[in-house]
């Protein structure tokens, strides 16, 4: 049987999915300017501020009159942010503590810092994250330096923070930053890919074991941006942004809006990405496994005609709104 026939199933012509609800507590369903976590006067935790998006969330939340805890291993570029933010909501709700959330030490220590000066947390943004390049058999130091710092700085953070915030009086959330290259895995990078993966199975986990506690006040949010034009994707400063990039404050934005909608999944488009594309991607992705496809078939010379016509069917089909 040809490959075309064995492999197709039901994916190119499978009838439009509907985007199933997030888990949304009703708690976290009211007005703006009422909403529990999201709400001046509360405190923001964020990893990796120094730069690209860690830096676009920090002037977000600073000019929705958080205080702010910034963290970032580039003592330098951190400084320089909190001073922007300083200027926005005083020097006496901003302290600036410079962390490598690999070492749990460190983690501890900002911890310690955050509940001495104010004595919650309110939003625990788990940002830092590198892109060290490592393939699947070459580029091993790569591997374990992006492993520390883009798992397990998350589980360092969560380890941490979680227990703390959750005898906390108000409520509370977690929001880790993931990647859709740890969804559709992309080939490329290895190495970051497998280590975003885990986030997304990370968060999932803490998610679930978050709302199945009696009366959790916290909440998980896997952040999941599109093209965004930080450093890991090319911003430099000097070279102008491409245009089908979001730029780090877009990102950021569209992260708050649905976070304060209660969503988990927080998948951003961008200026070339837009939401139903992103969906018949990761729905081909998991037909890989469900269909007995080759792993990432999508780059698959066998299945490149198949995979453009599914994509086809299925835009058109979202833009007739089938």
């Amino acid at each position: 049987m040809p490959i075309a026939d064995r492999s197709r199933n039901v994916s190119p012509n499978r009838p439009p999915f509907s985007t199933t609800g997030s888990y949304k507590p009703d708690t976290l369903q009211v007005a703006d300017e009422l909403h529990p976590v999201i709400q001046p006067g509360r405190v923001v935790v964020i990893t990796g501020a120094a730069s690209g998006i860690g830096h676009a969330a920090a002037l977000e939340f600073a000019k929705l009159g958080f205080k702010l805890a910034l963290a970032d291993i580039d003592e330098e570029r951190l400084n320089s942010v909190g001073k922007e933010v300083s200027a926005i909501v005083g020097n006496s709700n901003v302290i600036i503590v410079p962390t490598d959330v690999s070492k749990l030490d460190e983690v501890v220590r900002l911890r310690d810092k955050v509940y001495e000066t104010w004595d919650e947390v309110a939003v625990l943004l788990n940002n830092a994250g590198i892109g060290a390049r490592g393939t699947s058999w070459d580029g091993l130091d790569n591997w374990h330096s992006t492993f520390n710092v883009n798992l397990f700085g998350v589980v360092n953070v969560q380890q941490t923070f979680v227990p703390a915030m959750l005898h906390q009086e108000n409520q509370a959330m977690i929001i880790n930053t993931g990647s859709k290259q740890g969804i559709t895995n992309p080939p490329g990078n290895a190495a970051y890919n497998a280590s975003k993966a885990a986030v997304k199975s990370l968060t999932e986990g803490l998610a679930h074991e978050l709302r199945e506690r009696p009366q959790s006040n916290v909440t998980a949010h896997l952040f999941i941006p599109g093209w965004t034009f930080t450093g890991l994707a090319g911003a430099n400063g000097t070279n102008p942004k491409p245009d089908g990039a979001w730029t780090s404050e877009e990102t950021v934005l569209y992260m708050i809006d649905k976070a304060r909608q209660g969503d988990f999944y927080i998948l951003c488009p961008d200026n070339e990405t837009k939401r139903q594309m992103d969906e018949l991607r990761i729905m081909w992705a998991a037909g890989d496994v469900a269909e007995g496809r080759p792993p990432l078939s999508r780059w698959h010379k066998d299945y490149k005609a198949l995979y453009e016509e599914y994509m086809r069917e299925g835009l058109a089909l979202s833009d007739n709104g089938k």
